[in-house]
């Protein structure tokens, strides 16, 4: 499978974002490491309409007017990972969970590690929330674009989440 690609900038630097022909595949960093996320060939088509409408929604919900993504996913992952970015989905917006929280979800309670590497191999990230787990203990742990933005996109979300938008 080739996939396209559009690159955007963002307040958190420039995403590299990815479609097949299913919907949206990944949003890389710019500092990204090559192995966190494995696709096939990459073929650069700025005007793709899955490109064209993650980049849409993804400056709205930079400027605060958008919580919810609505562009169409194709997770590429095992079937626990898809499990583990699933459940990502279902996150509220301004909202936190932890490893152990996610891994209750999925239904296996003794997985929080599992969790946690299946949350850094996200390749979705900003829209499937992993930003949104944190530690046990309400600590910002590891996130792939790093904790600054981590924090970042945490208080964006938190600024929002009192306000009326959809």
């Amino acid at each position: 499978m080739t996939f396209v690609f559009k690159t955007v900038a963002s307040p958190v630097g420039a995403l590299k974002i990815v479609a097949s022909d299913r919907g949206l595949a990944a949003i890389l960093w710019e500092n990204d490491d090559p192995k966190r996320v494995r696709l096939g060939p990459l073929v650069e088509n700025p005007s793709h309409p899955v490109l064209l409408e993650t980049e849409r929604q993804l400056a709205a919900y930079f400027e605060g007017t958008l919580k919810a993504f609505t562009v169409p996913l194709d997770f590429q992952g095992t079937e626990f990972q898809k499990s583990v970015w699933a459940a990502l989905l279902t996150i509220p917006f301004g909202e936190t969970r932890s490893y152990g929280d996610i891994a209750r979800q999925i239904g296996r309670p003794g997985a929080s590690r599992a969790v946690g590497a299946a949350n850094g191999r996200n390749p979705i990230s900003i829209i499937a929330p992993c930003h949104r787990v944190i530690g046990a203990a309400g600590a910002l742990t590891g996130f792939a674009g790093g904790l600054h933005v981590k924090e970042r996109l945490l208080g964006l979300e938190r600024a929002g989440a009192g306000a009326s938008r959809g």
